[in-house]
C-alpha cells in the first residue's frame, strides 16, 4: 500500500508541470481570442464610420461587454489601430518571406508571392483599407514601425526583382522603385475589391499576377 501511495505522489508531481503548461496554454488562447474578438469588431467599426467616429463604449456595446473589459487587452483605441493597420502588412511580409524560401525561378517566385499577398489582402481587406485611409491616425511611433515593416517587404521584393533582373528574366531598370508600384498596386485591391461582387476573388489574385508580369517581364515574354 505504501509502494502504490508513493507511485501515485510521484505520478502526481511528474504530471504538475504538464498541468501547469497545459493550463498555461489555455489560458494564453483565451486571452488571443479575446483579443481578436475586440480587434476584429473595432475592424469593422474602422472600417464602415471611420476610427475618429468610433468610439470604444461602441465597440464595447457590440461585444456585450464593459469598456474597462476592453481596457484590460488594449491600453487605448490608437493602440487598436495599430494592431489592424500592421496586420495586413505583418500577413504579407510573412508571404513574402515564405514565397522566397522556395525553389525556383524569379519569375516563379514572384508569381507565387503576388498570388500569396493578393489573397492575403482580399482575406483582410477591412484591416488593409483601415490602414491606407487612417495611417494619418496612428502615434508617430506606431507609423514609424508600420513604415519599417513596408520598407522591409518592398526592400525584400526589390531584391527578388534585382535577382530576376540579373538572370535576364524581368526587364526592370530600377528594382526598388519597381517593388513599390507592385506594392502600391496589390495593396490598391483593398480599396476596390467587393465580396460578391463583379469579379471573384480568383479572377482578382489572377489578374494581379497578370498585371505584375506585364510590369516586370520582357516584350514578348510569355506569362506564366
Amino acid at each position: 500500500m505504501h509502494t502504490l501511495a508513493l507511485a501515485t505522489d510521484i505520478a502526481d508531481l511528474m504530471d504538475k508541470p504538464k498541468k501547469k503548461r497545459a493550463a498555461a496554454q489555455l489560458k494564453d488562447e483565451i486571452t488571443a481570442y479575446k483579443r481578436r474578438r475586440i480587434l476584429e469588431e473595432a475592424s469593422h467599426f474602422f472600417f464602415a464610420n471611420g476610427y475618429e467616429a468610433t468610439t470604444l463604449d461602441s465597440v464595447a456595446e457590440q461585444l456585450n461587454v464593459t469598456k474597462p473589459f476592453i481596457y484590460s487587452y488594449y491600453k487605448n483605441k490608437g493602440e487598436l489601430l495599430y494592431e489592424i493597420c500592421q496586420t495586413g502588412i505583418q500577413l504579407s511580409l510573412t508571404a513574402l518571406e515564405e514565397a522566397l524560401s522556395v525553389e525556383g525561378t524569379a519569375s516563379e517566385q514572384l508569381k507565387i508571392v503576388v498570388e500569396r499577398v493578393a489573397r492575403i489582402i482580399i482575406e483582410n481587406q477591412r484591416y488593409v483599407t483601415v490602414y491606407l485611409r487612417e495611417e494619418k491616425s496612428l502615434t508617430p511611433e506606431d507609423a514609424r514601425r508600420i513604415r519599417e515593416l513596408r520598407h522591409a517587404f518592398d526592400t525584400k521584393l526589390a531584391a527578388l526583382l534585382e535577382k530576376g533582373k540579373r538572370s535576364g528574366e524581368f526587364d526592370v531598370q530600377h528594382p526598388s522603385r519597381t517593388a513599390i508600384w507592385v506594392s502600391g498596386l496589390l495593396s490598391w485591391i483593398a480599396l476596390w475589391y467587393h465580396e460578391g461582387g463583379r469579379w471573384s476573388a480568383t479572377e482578382v489574385v489572377m489578374d494581379a499576377i497578370t498585371m505584375v508580369q506585364k510590369m516586370v517581364q520582357p516584350a514578348g515574354a510569355p506569362h506564366a
